[in-house]
């Protein structure tokens, strides 16, 4: 099957790999233009924009974004807008805000081309392993681009799950679950190794361990084990921790739905809180706690900021 790729960073440029391994015609446009010739050098189609793109498609056309959701989808969901026809498929395969699927769909809805949003995950491994993936929209669209979807997915690795909006909808709990998993292992090997047996245990041991039987086996837990190996004391890292939108957004739709969801919740400010913004809280906890009981605070040198 033919398809248009238009974004080739970690996630689209695996992708796109993937389906020209399981034989599909691909074509690819990349802002940065030297990222789609290096797949041309390997079977893909480049173009120099999505013009050219969308003039090497045979209608009817699919195009699938992998782009930075909010305003760099939106700005070529308008493009793609005035380059395609009727009857074409523009799926948007990033991380967007499902609210937002309905206005983007919109966009799409005066030319007749249709929208699908798609939920990925799979990550930097999606190339080997597989991308799962959830798409929301028309279900005769869905059955159209499905056999781009058994080839990017690993076996049983996608599925329909409803009107415009439900793939990301779909993605976004995927993504605060995995924000609650991931604090649930942090938490629990930084228990482990601030334990008293903290110089007979091996954390990576444990995470393989772990992931042979028990209840708690998954795959992230073989991602922290590869880590640890590698340095069992993440000597190399800062404890900061991004978030690219999809646990706030979750956070949001369980105040909108009052569905409570206090460990997604917790998770997220655990994030907030790696990149200092809990440093002011902690400061006004240790003072109250001198006023009333006079108990003991740790002061910095303002001469070479160390405490005293």
């Amino acid at each position: 099957m033919q398809i248009g790729i238009a974004g080739l960073g970690r996630m689209g440029m695996n992708m796109a790999l993937r389906l020209m391994q399981g034989g599909h015609d691909v074509c690819c446009y990349n802002r940065t233009a030297a990222k789609a010739h290096t797949l041309a050098r390997q079977g893909a189609r480049a173009a120099e924009t999505p013009h050219t793109l969308a003039g090497m498609l045979t209608p009817p056309r699919v195009v699938w974004l992998m782009l930075p959701s909010g305003e760099a989808t939106r700005r070529h969901i308008e493009l793609f807008a005035a380059l395609l026809d009727a009857g074409d498929i523009l799926v948007d395969g990033s991380n967007s805000f499902f609210k937002d699927d309905a206005a983007n769909r919109a966009v799409l809805l005066d030319r007749g081309v249709h929208y699908l949003d798609a939920g990925v995950s799979g990550g930097i491994w999606g190339l080997d392993n597989g991308f799962c993936t959830m798409i929301g929209g028309e279900k005769p669209d869905f059955e159209r681009i499905e056999p781009l979807l058994k080839t990017l997915a690993p076996v049983d690795g996608y599925l329909y799950c409803g009107p415009c909006g439900s793939g990301h909808f779909t993605k976004m709990i995927h993504n605060g679950i995995e924000y609650a998993m991931m604090q649930a292992y942090a938490e629990g090997f930084a228990l482990l190794e601030s334990s008293p047996f903290r110089d007979h245990l091996r954390l990576d041991e444990i995470a393989s361990l772990w992931n042979r039987g028990s209840v708690i086996r998954s795959w992230l837990l073989e991602l922290l084990e590869a880590a640890l190996a590698d340095d069992g004391a993440l000597s190399g890292l800062e404890p900061f921790v991004d978030d690219s939108g999809e646990g706030r957004w979750t956070v949001q739709q369980a105040i909108e739905s009052g569905t409570p969801a206090p460990v997604m919740a917790q998770a997220l400010f655990e994030r907030f809180a790696s990149r200092g913004s809990a440093d002011f809280s902690r400061k006004l906890l240790a003072a109250m706690r001198n006023q009333f009981g006079g108990h003991a605070v740790r002061k910095i040198d303002p001469l070479n900021g160390r405490r005293s």
